[in-house]
């Protein structure tokens, strides 16, 4: 990831909240790009144990260059916190629109993003999938996924989307025994998995909202959805016993404050960089 830090982010004091950053959809455009080092200036103010952005840090149009994932991984480099990137469908599913190869955008964004980041736990799935990743705060697991929009790139691709979500349920299989029966779990990706396909095409959310169904169940109250792709801010529980939180997406150049400790989760909207949504 962008952040190269070696050691652990320290934990929250005794008695406080451990604080972070959630983000995704962003930036979609030059213009958003200046915004966004606005809204990192906001961020590096705050005592903030990590940020995360759950992917899409291009347009559904692109640009998909290296240039511009390069001037990307420059600004991340310029927040305090450990950051931790997600792969989002603008990243690379939906690259073939400007025409590129999409497994080769995203095995480029591999060699830009798969990197050490200084968290406590913090690892990478073994193999081809180094973007699912792991780590450990306040006695909670959180575990990022390569899930994007599009239908999960089901209709271009569906070979690519049974061998990914083969490394995703083993992955997420794994974060569920580390945080065994008490641990809180937050599940993190880039897609809305709640987007009904178009009409006749096959459902590329289906056998992972039954997952996260059973999930739920089993553990009412302590499994956390964090996604992007449909750009609404949404803090709510689309299945019974899992709480989700999407967050702000362009136009919007927007991050949530997150707070856990002994009263729960607390979730705060930061203001934007400037009045109005972000051309």
């Amino acid at each position: 990831m962008a952040s190269l830090a070696v050691g652990c982010a320290a934990p929250a004091p005794r008695g406080e909240a451990l604080q972070f950053a959630l983000m995704g959809d962003l930036p979609y455009s030059e213009a958003q790009a200046r915004l966004l080092d606005a809204m990192i200036e906001d961020m590096n103010r705050a005592p903030l144990a990590f940020a995360v952005h759950v992917g899409d840090i291009t347009s559904g149009r692109g640009p998909c260059t290296d240039e511009w994932l390069a001037a990307r991984k420059a600004q991340f480099s310029r927040i305090r916190a450990p950051f931790v990137l997600l792969p989002g469908d603008n990243d690379w599913a939906d690259c073939h629109r400007s025409g590129f190869d999409p497994r080769e955008r995203l095995a480029r964004w591999r060699s830009l993003f798969c990197a050490p980041v200084a968290l406590t736990g913090f690892s990478r799935q073994p193999g081809r999938y180094c973007e699912h990743v792991r780590w450990e705060a306040e006695g909670a697991v959180f575990v990022g996924l390569n899930v994007p929009g599009s239908n999960n790139n089901l209709d271009r691709d569906p070979e690519e989307a049974a061998e990914r979500m083969q490394a995703v349920f083993a992955w997420l299989a794994e974060a569920e025994a580390v945080a065994g029966e008490r641990a809180k779990l937050f599940v993190l990706m880039q897609a809305n998995p709640f987007v009904a396909p178009a009409a006749g095409a096959p459902d590329g959310y289906a056998a992972l909202r039954a997952r996260l169904a059973r999930l739920a169940a089993a553990r009412p109250g302590r499994v956390v959805l964090v996604h992007g792709d449909t750009h609404t801010f949404r803090d709510d529980e689309p299945l019974s016993g899992l709480r989700r939180i999407e967050v702000f997406g362009a136009p919007h150049v927007r991050w949530l404050r997150a707070r856990l400790g002994a009263a729960g989760l607390a979730i705060e909207p930061a203001p934007e960089p400037r009045s109005g949504a972000a051309p």
